[in-house]
């Protein structure tokens, strides 16, 4: 068995018997103890009631996170004429189209963030197997198939973040970095817990949010109270 070094024991003792926070306190703990030599990002991970093997029960959506998300994110935008113009004066970093389409399937892949017009559709269509499974792909419903291509960059630049829900029914993604301050952080994380409430689908039984946590990139995690998650704290119960 590896040996724990003395900053993963100490921050392991730090979260010890520690349950069901709130969430100005998980982001206290895992901010304390995020002291790897870079700025941490800080995760959460959210165990919803679904299948997503269901149509009925897929989870996936956006959210604009209040306070961004801390990274730099690199946008690709499929495009012609004007649009691609737009694209490029809304700042995004890659623009083309069949021959962009040629370098991602090369396996040359630079971008966080895709974006496409309707038209180039049939196109990017083709990068399906490739783009699919990083969840590249645009899509209509988180607003990355759209002619209004210069906001969508904005947006993607601002603090958007994509959610979607994995098979085990896991939502994460990123709620900002350690160097935030907790105010900051438990904003987005309130944000990001009410988008994916509210992205609750029709073929949802049973409890929908089971567990929320939230971790750094190299620190343990701490489970968050649903109810603090989700502002119901002051809910009677039924």
């Amino acid at each position: 068995m590896a040996k724990l070094s003395k900053r993963t024991r100490a921050a392991r003792g730090a979260f010890e018997g520690k349950s069901d926070v709130s969430v100005e306190e998980a982001v206290a703990l895992v901010k304390d103890n995020a002291t790897a030599k870079f700025d941490e990002t800080v995760d959460i991970a959210m165990n919803l009631g679904v299948d997503p093997r269901h149509a009925d029960q897929m989870v996936r959506g956006v959210v604009s996170l209040p306070n961004g998300t801390g990274k730099t994110v690199r946008v690709a935008v499929f495009a012609r004429g004007a649009k691609a113009d737009e694209a490029r004066e809304a700042g995004a970093d890659i623009v083309g189209a069949e021959d962009l389409m040629e370098t991602v399937q090369g396996g040359t892949i630079e971008f966080d963030r895709c974006i496409a017009t309707p038209d180039m559709m049939p196109i990017v269509g083709r990068l399906g197997k490739v783009l699919g499974p990083r969840n590249l792909m645009p899509n209509p419903k988180v607003g990355t198939v759209t002619m209004d291509v210069a906001q969508a960059v904005k947006d993607a630049k601002g603090g958007q973040v994509q959610f979607r829900a994995e098979k085990a029914g896991v939502v994460h993604g990123p709620v900002g970095k350690a160097s935030f301050g907790a105010e900051q952080l438990a904003e987005n994380v309130k944000a990001f817990v009410d988008a994916v409430s509210k992205a609750k689908p029709t073929g949802a039984k049973g409890t929908y949010m089971k567990k929320v946590v939230l971790s750094s990139s190299m620190g343990p995690s701490v489970t968050v109270s649903v109810d603090s998650a989700t502002g119901n704290e002051a809910t009677p119960a039924e």
